[in-house]
């Protein structure tokens, strides 16, 4: 049996992540390795070492390492039960970065209502109890005609799907077999995902890095490169900035860092799509001294 690895930082990602090479053609992986070397190298600046780990491995001995950082875990919202019971136990055995309450509260997009409700602007949402789910009667009672329906735990656009009157029975029916166990949410469609995208701002220990934007394919309005989306640069405004700063700002307890994802709503305003604080694509290569800041700030939690 391979000796199970050992090192300060632990970066987590899952199993179809962890080879150390990216096979010729393979940019999705191979921008996966290009962010996590910057980050291990910056890590080595402060005398602390590094190895990527997928977080599902029994073989892993947790308290092994001194701190675990989510960094690719896009398996999660598939495996939500299984991530939740891992949270628990690894959380006991070693340092997570970041905080196991904040993982636990952002896992679930109710939280979206507590950013709400501590002066966030965000997105208006619409939650769905599990159970039968009539897109007709959530329609007529928001006004909302265009809209996106999505589970409230989810990610990579799962089980996404934009609804109006005319295909709303077609859309309940869709997603009915997952609706009959998992809580859904309604959102008004924002037309600036079209016309601009979508964008993504970093936050590094309370503050402001960089920014991209993302912008779906022709046709589509799925901004991820899962599904032909593409990345830009961004330099974003002062009440952007305002904005990413002080949502992160409002998550309990504070995370180290994370990224917040806004759109531009008709009214020329800005609001929070999500906050991503579990396994956020953070584009280091596109900006190296975030990879710095991050170091930096995971070397302060450890002391």
């Amino acid at each position: 049996m391979a000796t199970p690895p050992t090192a300060d930082v632990a970066l987590l990602t899952e199993s179809r992540y962890t080879a150390a090479t990216a096979a010729p053609g393979d940019w999705y992986l191979g921008n996966i390795l290009a962010d996590d070397r910057l980050l291990i190298a910056a890590l080595a600046t402060h005398g602390l070492s590094a190895v990527r780990v997928d977080w599902a491995s029994p073989l892993i001995a947790w308290d092994r390492f001194r701190t675990a950082v989510f960094r690719t875990t896009w398996d999660y919202f598939d495996r939500a039960a299984a991530f939740a019971h891992w949270l628990d136990d690894a959380a006991g055995r070693t340092r997570l970065c970041n905080p196991p309450a904040t993982v636990r509260w952002n896992m679930d997009k109710h939280y979206l209502a507590d950013l709400e409700r501590r002066g966030i602007p965000v997105v208006p949402t619409r939650f769905i109890p599990r159970g039968s789910v009539d897109l007709a009667d959530l329609i007529g009672a928001t006004g909302w005609h265009d809209a996106v329906i999505k589970p409230c735990i989810s990610g990579g656009a799962r089980h996404t799907h934009r609804v109006s009157p005319a295909t709303a029975a077609a859309v309940s029916t869709l997603v009915a077999d997952v609706a009959a166990t998992e809580d859904f949410m309604l959102q008004p469609f924002e037309p600036g995902i079209l016309t601009a995208g979508e964008d993504s701002l970093i936050v590094i220990g309370g503050r402001f890095t960089h920014a991209v934007r993302k912008r779906a394919r022709p046709g589509d309005y799925r901004v991820q490169d899962d599904h032909g989306g593409t990345v830009h640069p961004r330099d974003p405004t002062a009440a952007q900035i305002a904005l990413a700063e002080g949502a992160l700002a409002a998550c309990p307890p504070i995370p180290t860092y994370g990224r917040v994802d806004m759109v531009e709503a008709a009214d020329g305003t800005w609001r929070v799509m999500e906050l991503e604080l579990i396994e956020p694509e953070l584009w280091l290569r596109l900006h190296p001294p975030a990879a710095v800041a991050l170091a930096a700030a995971i070397a302060a939690t450890l002391g």
